[in-house]
This record gives structure tokens, sequence and C-alpha cells, in this order.
């Protein structure tokens, strides 16, 4: 579908200087194309002088290039991903060159690289290198102005890339520099060909610095604009030609720049969620994931987990092997810092941490044997569905046939093999996150992260998804921790539930009892369940904020505790209703939702809080529920679960 566009008429006051400054940028070209003689072109550019300059000017740009990537791209790396004090003053230096007169530039360069300046001296008598007047000089000249250009447009690449995908290769087992050649560098291509484009047709137009510091030596530091220079004074016709040629090569450069090398870095853009039936090869279809292809796990041990965490995070947990935890919480309340704090990523909080009888404290994120799956999956986007599952194993030197089998393997038996060959882009949501399922488990972890990863999922995707992980996550010897939203996730997938208050632990317990007794307000909103909380009395709860509730069974006088009231245990009413009602309150409609074959009207009240109560539609209709209608509700005392804080 194509994208509207608002035609909007500018405003005169703005048009006439924006046309002003084009006309301005444009005369000069003009003036090129104008006076050059076209029938004397081809002389004038296969002029003995004009080829010689060419050669050079080629010969310094390739090494001005050659230069700056081996410099440059380290130092763009550095700006981008490390926190260090004088970063703004190292960004200034890079950015002095952009700025600098260059026949400025060109006397600094002397001043410090010449025969009488700072380094010279030390240069000629230890290697016999002297860069004035030599081929060597002009490919420094052109480096010092050219390499700000690679800088700083893969600066912003490095910039725009989510850290999440360097992080995922650490934890599949990659060390750094593995992680920077393998996904850092292809995933900011365009970023980086974009800076090096510039930043060779910067060095092959460079004239001040040249002239100033290496000299106008024909054959070895005159090259092509020092050419342009001389020809102004005896032949103005041929320096016309050859500027024409310094223009064409410019021009070329920008126009391969625009569009395709906008410096981006390259990003699966997730489609839309197929439905589940189509993400299934047929032979799965009717029968669900198979679950008997594909390898065991490579290694038959049992990986108990201890953890002290402390910062931000302040809790001791302790796991068997084959413990899935879910981990639930506010947002805010510390979930992802604790996972972060197990990869050891995140300087909020530390974890002292134990797999099995190995300490892993001390251990860079590699080297953990901690795999994680953020909620987007991470899959690295110049990558196959193969390449990807089989990337932790190669980053632990499994040869690349084995490498490649056991990725096959796991992705079988997640049900997407027969997507081994498609990139990340061309996946649906389900697809690419049994796809970074399948890469995690395949890189034999002891300790395994999943970041909500079923939050992306429509409704049928999640549940086959759901029921994949479960099936695996039942014969994986570590533990796992899952961090969700989802209460039917926390509930089927986890034997117990982690609940975090400002990163510390307010619950731990396992699904059932955590369902009955929640000891949190927000848990127990996710479990769809209303949650008041107070202060026991003689008469009941007096909840905190103003009134009371009248329970069956009342806690100790004076103790803080939590109000659970069931959807479904809430009536309404449209008159005052009698009976044996002990908690009554007048109220008005807010909101009405359907959740399945029921609907759930919230019902604002001066004299309580809010309250949800889950009827049938027909009652809702005989009862004339709608929004801004004024009702009754009604609870028994009975109904009523207290839960001490």
């Amino acid at each position: 579908m194509s994208r509207l566009r608002t035609r909007t008429r500018p405003p005169v006051t703005l048009a006439l200087p924006a046309l002003l400054a084009v006309a301005f940028l444009l005369l000069p070209l003009i003036g090129i194309l104008t006076r050059t003689q076209w029938g004397d072109l081809a002389e004038h550019l296969t002029s003995p002088g004009v080829v010689e300059a060419l050669r050079l000017s080629l010969l310094v740009s390739a090494w001005a290039l050659g230069l700056s990537l081996l410099l440059g791209v380290p130092l763009a790396w550095l700006l981008a991903r490390v926190e260090f004090r004088g970063k703004a003053f190292v960004r200034s230096l890079v950015l002095l060159p952009m700025v600098l007169p260059p026949t400025v530039g060109g006397v600094a360069l002397l001043l410090g690289f010449g025969r009488r300046g700072l380094l010279g001296p030390w240069l000629e008598e230890t290697f016999g290198i002297t860069l004035p007047f030599h081929t060597s000089g002009a490919v420094v000249a052109a480096t010092f102005v050219a390499m700000p250009f690679l800088v700083i447009s893969l600066e912003g690449a490095l910039g725009g890339l989510k850290q999440s995908y360097e992080e995922t290769a650490a934890s599949l087992g990659a060390p750094p520099v593995r992680v920077f050649f393998t996904v850092t560098l292809p995933m900011v291509a365009p970023g980086l060909i974009a800076g090096a484009a510039l930043t060779w047709a910067r060095a092959l137009g460079e004239f001040g610095a040249t002239i100033t510091f290496a000299g106008n030596l024909p054959g070895t530091t005159q090259t092509l604009p020092l050419q342009v220079y001389l020809l102004l004074q005896d032949r103005p016709e041929a320096a016309t030609s050859v500027s024409l040629l310094l223009l064409a090569i410019a021009m070329g450069v920008l126009i391969a720049l625009r569009g395709r090398w906008t410096g981006t870095p390259a990003v699966r853009t997730a489609p839309r969620s197929l439905p589940a039936a189509a993400e299934e090869p047929p032979a799965e279809r009717d029968g669900g994931p198979r679950d008997d292809a594909g390898p065991a796990a490579p290694d038959d041990g049992r990986w108990p987990l201890h953890a002290e965490v402390t910062g931000f995070n302040r809790l001791t947990l302790d796991a068997g092997p084959g413990t899935t935890i879910a981990v639930v919480g506010e947002n805010g309340a510390g979930k992802t810092t604790l996972l972060r704090a197990l990869l050891g990523l995140t300087p909020r909080a530390h974890a002292a941490l134990r797999l099995g009888d190995t300490d892993v404290t001390a251990l860079p994120p590699h080297r953990r044997q901690v795999a994680w799956v953020p909620q987007d999956g991470a899959l690295f986007p110049h990558l196959s569905a193969l390449a990807n599952t089989a990337y932790g194993l190669r980053a632990r030197r499994v040869p690349r046939a084995e490498a490649r089998r056991e990725a096959q393997a796991w992705l079988d038996r997640l049900g997407v093999g027969h997507l081994a060959q498609r990139r990340p882009g061309q996946l649906s949501g389900g697809q690419a996150q049994r796809v970074a399922l399948a890469r995690a488990l395949a890189a034999r972890p002891r300790l395994l992260l999943l970041d909500e990863p079923l939050a992306a999922l429509d409704q049928t995707t999640r549940a086959h998804v759901r029921h994949t992980l479960r099936s695996h996550l039942a014969g994986f010897g570590g533990v796992c921790l899952i961090v969700t939203h989802d209460p039917v996730e926390a509930v089927s997938l986890a034997d117990r539930v982690l609940v975090l208050a400002d990163g510390r632990t307010l619950q731990d317990a396992p699904p059932s009892e955590v369902t009955r007794h929640p000891r949190s307000p927000w848990v127990a909103r996710m479990l769809g369940r209303n949650a008041w909380p107070g202060t026991a009395s003689a008469e009941g709860l007096a909840l905190a904020g103003g009134g009371r509730l009248v329970v069956a069974e009342a806690l100790p006088e004076g103790d803080r505790a939590l109000a659970i009231i069931a959807p479904e245990a809430v009536s309404v009413h449209r008159e005052r209703p009698g009976g044996s009602p002990r908690n009554v309150w007048p109220g008005t409609v807010r909101e009405v939702t359907a959740v399945g074959s029921r609907l759930r009207v919230l019902v604002g009240s001066a004299e309580a809080p809010d309250l949800v109560a889950e009827i049938t539609p027909e009652a809702a209709a005989e009862l004339g529920v709608a929004d801004g209608a004024a009702v009754w509700t009604s609870v028994k005392a009975t109904e009523v679960t207290l839960v001490r804080l």
C-alpha cells in the first residue's frame, strides 16, 4: 500500500530563500559544464601529466581508505560502545580535521611528523621513514582529513544498532572479537560502506593538507587536485576538464550512497504473524510439533543454580536442575535487571553465580554458558535460520559440519526445520521465536533465560509455541528463568513463580500457591482477581483507601493484609440487594469488556475501590449494564480471602 503524503504549499518567505540556496549551489556546477571544451575532453584527460596524477590520486586515496579502516573502525566502536573519561574530547579530536582549514592541518602534520617535528626525527632515525615530499606523506595528509568521515558515519550506525544482538551473541559463547566481526560489522555494513565511500572521495579530493605537508612533486605527491591547481595557471581549459572528472567521481559516490547506503544498521523487520497452521510443515500440522526428533542434550549433566544478587536487585535464588521459574512483577520491579545480572551484562546489579559445581561469577558473559533469548528474539538478520542456530556451536569451536547437523536437528525438533535456509526477515513471529529458542538450546547452556519470549505473538501462535517450549524445557538439565506478564505462561510453564517488587523477592512459591494466595496487588490483578490492600481490624479489613470489608476469617488486628476477591464472586444488581451479603456498595459502570463467553464489568464506587465483576451476556442484558449505568455490587464475606503481607 502506498504511503499517502500531504501536499503542502510552502510560504513564499521560505520558498524564495530555499530556491536561492539551490541556485547558489548549482550555478558553479553549471559553470563547469558550460565552460568544458567537450571536443578536447579526451585529449585533456589522457595527457601524461593528468594520467600520472590520476594514478597517484587513486593510489593515495586507496591507502588512505585502508588506514582509515584500520584505525577508524576500532575508534568508532570505542566511541559508540565504551564510556570513558575524556570521551567528549576524543570525539572533538575526530571532528577537528573536518572544521580545520586544510592548510592549517598541513602545518600541524608538518610540526608533528616533519623532519623537525615531534615524531619525524624518530621515524627517520629508527625506520628511515621521511614523510614530507614523499608519497607516504600524501597518504598521511589524506588520511588525516578523510578518516573523520568514516568514524562519524560508523559511530552513528553503531549507535542505532540494538546491543541486544551483540549481548545475545555473547550469551551464546562468542568472545568479543568474534561478536564484532560476525555480528556487529555485518549488521552495520551500510554505515561502514557509506563511511568508506565518503572517506575515499574526500581523500581523492584532498588538496590543502597535501600541498602543505607533502609538497607538489610530479609523480610523487602531485595528485589530481594539485594538478588542477597547476593547470589553472597555464591551461585553464584542461583544468576545467580535470575538474569535471573530479566532479563526476564525487557525484557518482553521492548517487551510489543515496537510498541504498543510508548508514542505518540492517535489522530484521518482523512480518505480521501468520496463522499457526501456516507455520507448521505439512507433516506436523495434524500431530503438533515433533518432540521425538533431534538430538538429546549433548551433555547429560545436571546443573543446579545458586545465585546471590546484590545492587538494585537484592535476593538469593536456589533451584534444582530441571526447574523452570517464572519471574513476574510490575514494570520497574527488576525482572530484566535480574536476567542481565545473571548474564553479567549490567552494572545495576551483581550476581554471585554458581552453576552445578562451577562458580562463574568472575567469568565474562561468553564463558558462563548462560543462554539468553530477549523479547524480540534478536536473530541475526544477515544469517539464515540454520546459521543462527549453529552460531553458539561454532563459537565454541564445534566443526562446521557437526554444528550444522546439530543445528538442523534442533530446528527439526522445534518444528521449523523446513525453514533452515530462510533469513529472519522471511519468518513470521512464531517461526522466529522457535528459531531463537532452538539457537539458545543448541548452544548447550547450563542456565536458560527467556525475556517474555511469547509477548509478540498472537494468541493462536502463542499457544503452539508455548506447547513446544513446555515440551523441551521438560528435558532441560539446567534451570530456566522466564520473565512474563502472562498468567497462563506462568502457570503452564513454571514450577515456581518468583514475584519481584523493587528488586526484592515478594513471593517465591509454586504457581498454585501464588494463584490462591498472591502477595502482590499487581500479581492478583494479573491473575484477574480484585486485590484490595488494608489493615486487619475487629470488623474485618480497614481498606487503605477508606471504607471497610467484612470477612469470614479475620486476621490478628493490626496486620497488613491483601483482600482477594474473584470477579465471579461479585454480584451485580439494579437495586440494593437484601439477604445475606454483608459487603454492599453502590457504583457506576465504567467499562464492559468481553473475556471469552463472559463479560467483565468494571464498577467504580465512592465507598470502595474499583471492583471487577464477571457476568454472562444474558445477565448483562437483563440488568441493562452499559457504560455509565448505576448499579449495586455485593460480595459475600465467605468469598473474600485475606493474605497476610
